[in-house]
């Protein structure tokens, strides 16, 4: 009989408890050697898991078995479990190498092929299939205890972190300690976004100042994008966190989120307003050519005929560039009545119309007063509505405490008063929660004073005056929602919508671009600021 023998284990541990792969080889290859069998080849799966059937030693030695003429007419394995321990795949694969005049032959569970071996081969096989499972169940479970006292379970740490071993009682564990170096890579990538850079950008800068990852590569896009996303960087550690489309055992045991389970690299501040700039950046949200455009007004502009976005273009070779109506571009002059608009005299007219009349100490001082007015009156509908929720509170403790007195007079039964005190103390909790939502400071964190609004209308001036390219293009996409050209009816002039952009308030000298907040309509809770709108000459 020609035969090839197949070795497996699926991690060193394994390796320590059973057999080694060298001491299932020599094992194998005695055992030919008593049956007068020759050894073809020999196939060899390290650290490989028989729950699946992607092994590579394991699909070549299958692909050799369908050639033709025969390679061999066995395979010779020292359990069966080392050939599969998935019931499913068992079955499949040794029926296809049965079509193909080759058998399965296992050297501590020697089986024949009649019924009753047959029977023994799957009751073998179904046992093996539950210790798999149920062993991958434990070890599940104790990774999930491992991370919930913040300890790593293996792998390699993130860019910016090395794995260093401590002491628990008797066993070593692991936890993530700051690389220096490359912590202030992670700083740096975390600051350019923040001013504004995207991913792209952030790529490059960092490539033209002789930054590479950690295995000596440029950095791209998508590495940055994934860093930026990874909230290791801000203290917290993630266990068992689904891929993508991934279902199954992992989903439904849950994710396990450690904040603060070793030292953060990036302020969770500071990775929370990441966070919105990445979600702001968006393709979902908006397209990326309108982030990479070199035209200030992209995705801001729009056709007052028709109402559609105005597109940036340019004329002689690159040497004019213009607006112009997206209908106009796709179909021809005739489709709208909109035309050609030069884009500084469109851009200019936008940024003066914001320095002198929008951006003004007087305009700003206005709406909010106006702001502040609408916040008293909503905190002094809050302040009533939770005082009136308060009453309620203590009118039902009043009613639980009678309830409880008849108990311990004896006047009526547990079984009587049991479900009528479950009812009140699950009102009480509902109220009580209720109550506790009224943010009573909301009020007085958005209440501005004129010394900020002073300082506010010279950060915006200078932002406009002074900014980059890409701090004035966020800066004027943070709060005006659209300009139309012309506004119809207008003779020609266009109207420009926005909100009432502000700076929260302790941001003190460090105040920054991505600082910048709007305080859009609905936070204030007034219809007047629903649409702000300031005509534009053109």
């Amino acid at each position: 009989m020609r035969a090839v023998l197949y070795a497996r284990v699926s991690s060193e541990r394994q390796a320590e408890r059973d057999l080694s792969i060298p001491a299932q080889l020599k094992a194998m290859r005695d055992y030919a050697s008593t049956k007068n069998w020759s050894i073809v080849t020999e196939f060899v799966d390290a650290a490989e898991s028989a729950r699946s059937a992607n092994r590579p030693e394991f699909q070549r030695m299958i692909a050799l078995a369908r050639k033709k003429p025969l390679q061999f007419d066995g395979i010779l394995v020292w359990k069966l479990s080392r050939f599969a321990r998935n019931r499913e795949d068992s079955i499949l694969y040794k029926s296809l190498l049965r079509k193909h005049g080759v058998q399965v032959v296992s050297l501590s569970e020697p089986v024949d092929e009649s019924p009753a071996g047959r029977l023994l081969e799957g009751v073998i096989e179904v046992i093996d299939e539950f210790y798999s499972a149920n062993l991958a169940q434990d070890a599940l479970r104790g990774m999930r205890e491992n991370a919930s006292r913040g300890f790593c379970n293996g792998g390699t740490a993130p860019y910016g972190y090395r794995q260093e071993r401590v002491r628990v009682g008797s066993q070593l564990k692991s936890k993530l300690a700051v690389e220096p170096r490359e912590a202030a890579v992670v700083k740096r990538m975390f600051n350019l976004c923040l001013t504004g850079l995207g991913l792209l950008e952030i790529a490059k800068t960092l490539n033209q100042e002789g930054v590479h990852t950690r295995g000596g590569n440029p950095w791209n896009k998508t590495v940055v994008h994934y860093m930026l996303k990874n909230e290791a960087y801000a203290g917290t550690l993630l266990f068992n966190k689904p891929k993508p489309r991934q279902v199954g055992p992992s989903v439904a045991e849950g994710v396990i989120r450690i904040e603060n389970a070793h030292p953060a690299i990036v302020p969770q501040d500071a990775f929370l307003r990441v966070q919105v700039l990445l979600q702001e950046r968006s393709p979902k949200v908006i397209h990326p050519r309108l982030l990479t455009s070199e035209y200030l007004l992209s995705g801001l502009a729009y056709c007052g005929w028709c109402d559609r976005k105005l597109i940036g273009c340019s004329a002689k070779s690159g040497r004019f560039h213009y607006y112009a109506c997206q209908r106009v571009l796709k179909r021809g002059r005739g489709a709208c009545r909109g035309g050609l608009i030069p884009r500084l005299k469109l851009e200019s007219a936008v940024l003066e119309k914001l320095k002198h009349r929008v951006l003004t100490e007087a305009n700003l001082t206005s709406l909010v007063e106006l702001v502040n007015e609408e916040l008293s009156q909503a905190a002094r509908e809050t302040s009533k509505r939770r005082e009136e929720v308060q009453s309620h509170i203590e009118d039902l403790r009043t009613r639980l405490h009678k309830l409880y007195g008849a108990l311990e007079t004896g006047h009526l039964s547990v079984e009587d008063l049991a479900p009528r005190i479950k009812e009140l103390r699950g009102q009480i909790e509902e109220l009580e929660a209720r109550h506790s939502s009224f943010d009573s400071t909301k009020e007085a964190s958005l209440r501005l004073t004129r010394e900020e609004v002073l300082s506010q209308v010279r950060d915006f001036q200078q932002v406009l005056l002074g900014g980059s390219f890409l701090e004035r293009k966020r800066f004027l996409r943070s709060f005006i929602r659209r300009v139309v050209i012309p506004h119809q009816g207008d003779n020609g002039n266009g109207e420009m919508e926005y909100t009432l952009p502000l700076v929260p308030q302790g941001a003190g000298e460090d105040r920054t671009l991505s600082k910048f907040e709007v305080l859009s309509a609905v936070q204030a809770g007034s219809p007047n600021l629903s649409t702000t709108s300031a005509s534009l000459p053109l």
